[in-house]
């Protein structure tokens, strides 16, 4: 159907019905590739042509360099040489939203087995930053020459600053809060007196022909309020599927450890047990003393964790882990017991991310909530609440979706 209307002060017709069916043609041909069965017989030029031609090189539809076998009779390519790929990076940045570019390289590491040009700076210097490229350069690390070395830091220190960025103001707030909760006092000193919760746990006794409150109980803080409060060891499965996890525990690792009320220790894992606490001051570099990949022994991280603990009731110990464990699982088990009968706090997280839990041990998972003990995903803004509740030993804010 046609419409008729006025262009320019010219009678004519506005054909606005077939300029939506030519941009739903136009769709469907950047949708299906303009393979000869597609059946728009649409032709693409200017920015669509271009746009195109960026998906052809993931997608398939068409021989741009050096093509690698996707799925049925398609082909998708981008050449051998990390230039061809950064052209290409810097093309799907130009045409698409940020939240797709990464869908993109995400889906180009895996179908085109990209990892090894990652190692080329000019490719890094002009890809798209997130925590799933981390995670990526991460499992590198060991293979990335020294030219590289350097931009790929950079890379993952302007991932972390975003991170740090978005979640650390919340968690020092909410956990400041949780420890100041937790050593509240009921005998305080004149000085040390907190005066707003004092009024108004004191409000019964407000006496109007006096104007004035009197307070029966006094809430304040002791002097040791400054010194460290809680004892937090976050206990790391670095293995392969575990990467988002990894990078977001080692940001919060840091944040906690800039708490001076909180004593923070952070352990990695997988068949060896790394202590890296004394790099917490920098998460780059716990990030870069983490090796992605290899076995799992979780009761072997747990023993260590324990060895470390003095202040039984005053400690939270955080495993991230997938459960898939490679060592001795009943002395896991009696591990996590013996620390909760001992006071101390115990969070299982079978993933820090936005993403949801990963495939996990769900025998585990559920032998571990029965031991009060239930393990669940926690995205990264969750975190500081889950940490709070465990420092006031109240009952943690599981998600309504959380396994098992």
């Amino acid at each position: 159907m046609t419409t008729t209307g006025t262009t320019n002060g010219t009678s004519g017709t506005t054909t606005t019905a077939d300029d939506a069916a030519d941009e739903r043609l136009r769709r469907w041909r950047l949708v299906l590739g303009g393979a000869s069965a597609d059946g728009t017989g649409r032709q693409l030029t200017g920015q669509d042509a271009a746009m195109d031609g960026a998906l052809t090189a993931l997608y398939g539809g068409g021989d741009t360099g050096t093509a690698r076998k996707s799925t049925g009779n398609r082909s998708a390519g981008l050449g051998a040489s990390a230039p061809s790929v950064a052209r290409w990076l810097g093309d799907i940045r130009t045409y698409f939203p940020s939240s797709v570019v990464q869908v993109m390289q995400r889906d180009a590491i895996q179908r085109l087995g990209l990892s090894a040009l990652l190692l080329e700076p000019e490719m890094l210097e002009a890809v798209e930053a997130d925590v799933h490229l981390v995670g990526t350069l991460l499992s590198l690390n060991k293979a990335m020459p020294e030219t590289t070395k350097e931009t790929a830091r950079a890379v993952v220190r302007k991932v972390v600053a975003d991170i740090e960025k978005r979640l650390a103001t919340r968690t020092r707030a909410t956990l400041t809060g949780a420890l100041d909760r937790s050593a509240r006092i009921n005998r305080p000193r004149h000085r040390d007196i907190d005066w707003d919760r004092t009024i108004r746990a004191n409000l019964k006794n407000y006496l109007p022909e006096y104007g004035t409150v009197v307070p029966e109980r006094l809430i304040g803080y002791g002097r040791a309020s400054q010194s460290v409060k809680k004892e937090v060891v976050l206990c790391i499965d670095q293995s392969g599927s575990m990467a988002a996890s990894v990078v977001y525990a080692s940001v919060f690792g840091a944040v906690l450890a800039s708490m001076r009320s909180i004593s923070t220790r952070l352990v990695v894992f997988d068949t060896a047990v790394v202590d890296l606490t004394d790099q917490l001051d920098d998460p780059v570099d716990v990030l870069f003393g983490t090796q992605l990949g290899g076995g799992t022994d979780i009761n072997r991280a747990l023993a260590y964790c324990q060895s470390r603990i003095t202040r039984p009731a005053d400690t939270v110990v955080v495993l991230i882990s997938d459960l898939y464990e490679g060592g001795i699982r009943d002395e896991m088990l009696k591990r996590v017991a013996a620390m909760k009968a001992s006071g101390t706090q115990f969070v299982a997280l079978l993933a820090l991310s936005d993403e949801g839990a990963p495939a996990y041990d769900r025998d585990h998972a559920a032998a571990l909530a029965a031991l009060g003990a239930p393990a669940f995903a926690c995205t990264p803004d969750l975190f500081p609440e889950v940490m709070a509740a465990a420092i006031e030993k109240r009952p943690l804010p599981i998600p309504d979706t959380a396994t098992p």
